[in-house]
């Protein structure tokens, strides 16, 4: 939220898990069919600009960046047997409200985010069932304090993500985030999207920055953050992780579903880290 304003940022990135159903051909890469139910009276709008401009880069990017991370972080959550998963920066995410309420679900984000998000859950006719709501502000808040208010055993393992927002954060925030989840249980898992230094991205990726970090920093939600991978296996390293993998959009998923006959096309300008607390 910036200034009462919904975060542009998660009604981009629904609009895109959503827009991937109707502007895409199969295979997709991911099936959110709860997003533009949640967009409520703005599913329209949203999805319309992916009707009228679904090749444009950002578009686009933003349709094969949402897609692929979800896919490999919800891929690996069934794979990891975990029964609890925590979501740092939620958004307007609907892993909880399409999973069947077979694994309990923490939403963790900003205090007048999750209120918004609630709203238009209310609106749409969806009722959360085993979620819990954790109001955090990941640069001044404490995330140890909240979890533990809001009854998140952590001394039970469980798989935690951060997708889309590290690079909105800075990095001193990133190490209090980390420093937290370093006390989790051991076996814990996380699964951050972090993004690139200029200098490893690729050409679409740097397509793609050119123009949605412009963007971004227009609506009030500047890039603050980018690591190498070895700078984050480091820091990863530095908090009691251990790092298993490092994994580009082009193989976040299957080598077959990028055999497509639309537009849409990996790029290297974010990639996931996989690791475990020892």
């Amino acid at each position: 939220m910036q200034n009462g304003t919904p975060s542009r940022t998660a009604l981009m990135a629904a609009a895109a898990r959503a827009a991937h159903l109707v502007i895409d051909r199969a295979p997709f890469l991911f099936h959110d069919t709860i997003a533009a139910v949640l967009l409520g009276e703005r599913a329209e709008e949203l999805i319309g600009y992916h009707r009228r401009y679904g090749d444009h880069p950002i578009l686009s990017g933003a349709r094969a960046q949402v897609t692929t991370r979800s896919r490999y972080t919800e891929t690996r959550l069934t794979a990891s047997g975990h029964t609890r998963y925590v979501l740092l920066g939620a958004g307007l995410d609907t892993f909880a409200y399409r999973s069947g309420g077979h694994i309990t679900v923490f939403e963790v984000d900003h205090p007048s985010t999750q209120p918004w998000k609630r709203d238009l859950l209310s609106a749409a006719g969806i009722a959360p069932t085993d979620v819990g709501f954790i109001g955090v502000d990941f640069e001044k808040g404490s995330l140890a304090e909240g979890l533990a208010a809001h009854g998140l055993d952590t001394g039970c393992p469980a798989l935690v993500s951060r997708l889309g927002v590290s690079m909105y954060l800075t990095e001193r925030a990133i190490e209090r985030t980390l420093g937290a989840l370093s006390h989790c249980a051991p076996g814990t898992e996380l699964i951050m999207e972090y993004a690139l230094p200029p200098h490893l991205r690729d050409e679409r990726g740097a397509a793609y920055a050119e123009l949605a970090i412009a963007a971004s920093a227009d609506h009030g939600e500047p890039w603050l953050g980018y690591f190498t991978p070895d700078k984050l296996s480091a820091l990863l390293t530095e908090y009691g992780f251990t790092v298993l993998e490092h994994i580009s959009q082009r193989d976040a998923v299957a080598s077959a579903l990028w055999q497509r006959s639309d537009g849409l096309r990996p790029a290297d300008l974010c990639r996931l880290v996989r690791a475990v607390v020892r």
